[in-house]
């Protein structure tokens, strides 16, 4: 039997795919006072650990010279818009910017999308949990002024 009979074979997926859908290729885009949309430069985006914290973020490497074009903290704040199908939005809290990424491909604007979702759904519930873990301290207080010690005969 040869291969055209076979049908089209796929490829296996290799580490080199895991790269190619992580790096989305992007318009980076900073809303001016004037109200208008200045680019920022074009690379691609990246959502790790900030080296030596436990931040993550999302990068944008310059896809000509490898320079830093966006190094935002993702924040568990319900600030990112998913807008149509390649762009996602967001005010910079730390930066007080409107920013933008517009996305080359529809796939890539999702599994960022995605990815964001997922990371703040990790954030609300480890600061939910850290919550519960521990009482406030007025909670505390209370609680031991309604019950004094047990002291045994």
């Amino acid at each position: 039997m040869g291969e055209e009979e076979q049908g089209p074979r796929r490829k296996q997926a290799g580490p080199d795919d895991a790269v190619q859908i992580s790096m989305q290729r992007v318009k980076v885009y900073r809303l001016t006072d004037d109200g208008k949309w200045d680019d920022q430069g074009t690379g691609h985006v990246t959502i790790d650990y900030i080296e030596g914290s436990r931040e993550i973020a999302l990068t944008v490497v310059d896809e000509e010279d490898s320079d830093t074009l966006l190094l935002h903290h993702i924040t568990s704040d319900d600030i990112y818009r998913k807008q149509e199908e390649t762009i996602i939005s967001w005010r910079d809290p730390e930066k007080a910017l409107e920013l933008a990424l517009s996305f080359q491909e529809a796939a890539g604007c999702s599994y960022i999308w995605e990815s964001v979702c997922t990371i703040q759904r990790n954030l609300q519930f480890n600061v939910l949990d850290v919550q519960e873990a521990a009482p406030p301290a007025a909670f505390e207080s209370l609680e031991a002024s309604r019950n004094p010690p047990f002291h045994g005969r």
